[in-house]
């Protein structure tokens, strides 16, 4: 049986025989991956930590054979932290003995160079490409690049010389802690790398699904610290705590860098669902003060959280929101997941932007409005529309679904899609008073609650 796919391109099969014992079947997407995989559950094994093991490979690597840890992540647990307590603590404990492990075990096996300067910079820059830049958010580049290379030196701070390094998971969050019989199991840790160790802590606490709560980490923050400094006795556990809020800021930063490319470019949905999550995490660093040695970074950051699209997605009730677009710029964002709804193209008919005297106007002015009525086609198009959207909105009021999404979509996103989205999203919003309805013309950055 094939297993569903997670953020990677690996193919994993549920292999079960006829007396129910199972293993899984992974097929690798990098060979240098997959080596790496292989090489390091064997050494973590052999030093106590729980990772599952390789029962067999191919001759490559590509292919291999893994110990079933069955389908109970530490994510799924999540949202009572009264459950999750004891498993999170304990998955603590266990990532301190990980990345304390003998390097001599573990070096060998990683694929990726160690962590440095030019690594972070990396990362740093992916926010600026793949979320800022998107989201039009303008900026200085000299001044933020100046920001970002303070904050890359400080990260690197001591290097292979610092006893806060050791293995870094690079990847350490919920979705790769298994639980199976009451204890956490560690996945996909085949990225990992010689690097400072708080990353992965941080990683894990500020996931931005999580939602853990300020109290939750720092409660789990001294028992990391607690473990830490058993594992690495020379190291204080005080030490450790002083330069979590650097590594917060930093690894949340990547993190909406990479939300932005597998949610707004890739479209993947779960991706897409923790974008505000995401960036209500960067916000409380920056109320925090973790950005005030950034200035330009501080900036973009508050100009970043003001922008209505990424607010947090939550709300009680069926919440319809009707755009207008420009198909010059692409189809709308869907923020929730669910892919989208309904687009309806205006293209077909005549265009009042192709005069002078309307150029400048939009679908909300009277002379427009006018000109579209005149001709008739716009009235008929967007009443047409309604009656296709109407059985939706019923069954999603009926069965208490919470997100539906329409479009209108022209040259300019200025006229015709403008007249046509304020015509039915003021007939939905009158004929279901039970629904929310936001009208957003994106072209000339309007939100409205009707």
């Amino acid at each position: 049986m094939r297993l569903p796919a997670a953020g990677g391109d690996r193919r994993y099969f549920r292999i079960t025989a006829p007396d129910g014992r199972s293993v899984l079947g992974v097929e690798g997407d990098f060979l240098a991956d997959c080596q790496a995989f292989i090489g390091l559950s064997a050494a973590f094994r052999s030093a106590g930590v729980n990772v599952p093991e390789v029962y067999a490979a191919t001759p490559d690597s590509r292919f291999y054979l893994v110990e079933d840890l069955g389908d109970t992540s530490l994510f799924s647990m999540l949202g009572d932290e009264g459950k999750a307590r004891k498993y999170v603590a304990e998955a603590m404990r266990q990532l301190a003995r990980m990345q304390t492990a003998s390097s001599a075990l573990w070096k060998p096996c990683v694929a990726y160079p160690a962590f440095c300067r030019r690594q972070a910079m990396f990362d740093l820059n992916y926010f600026k490409y793949e979320f800022l830049k998107p989201a039009g958010i303008a900026f200085d580049e000299e001044r933020l690049e100046d920001d970002f290379e303070r904050l890359a030196a400080r990260l690197s701070d001591g290097g292979e010389k610092s006893l806060l390094w050791g293995f870094m998971f690079r990847d350490f969050q919920s979705r790769n802690v298994m639980i199976r019989d009451g204890e956490p199991w560690f996945i996909d840790f085949q990225g990992g790398r010689p690097g400072p160790c708080l990353y992965d802590t941080v990683s894990f606490l500020w996931q931005a699904r999580a939602g853990f709560s300020p109290e939750f980490r720092r409660e789990m923050l001294q028992v990391y610290a607690g473990a830490f400094s058993e594992c690495r006795p020379a190291v204080n556990s005080e030490h450790i705590l002083e330069r979590v809020q650097l590594f917060a800021l930093f690894r949340t930063l990547q993190v909406v860098g990479a939300y932005g490319f597998r949610g707004l470019v890739e479209k993947r949905a779960h991706f897409i669902e923790s974008i505000p999550a995401a960036l209500a995490n960067l916000g409380s660093l920056a109320d925090e003060g973790a950005i005030n040695d950034c200035p330009e970074l501080l900036r973009a950051v508050t100009e970043l959280r003001g922008l209505p699209r990424f607010a947090d997605a939550k709300h009680e009730g069926l919440l319809i929101k009707v755009f207008s677009f420009s198909y010059k710029r692409g189809y709308p964002d869907d923020l929730t997941g669910n892919g989208g709804g309904f687009m309806f193209d205006c293209r077909g008919m005549h265009n009042p932007g192709r005069y002078a005297e309307y150029h400048p106007l939009t679908g909300r002015d009277l002379p427009v409005m006018e000109f579209l009525k005149e001709r008739g086609e716009a009235d008929r198009f967007a009443d047409r529309a309604l009656e296709l959207v109407a059985p939706s909105v019923e069954t999603y009021l009926r069965r208490g679904f919470s997100d539906l999404q329409v479009g209108f979509g022209c040259t300019g996103g200025r006229h015709r899609s403008v007249y046509c989205a304020e015509r039915v999203a003021h007939a939905l919003a009158e004929r279901y008073p039970d629904a929310r309805v936001r009208i957003i013309h994106r072209e000339q950055n309007i939100t409205e609650e009707l």
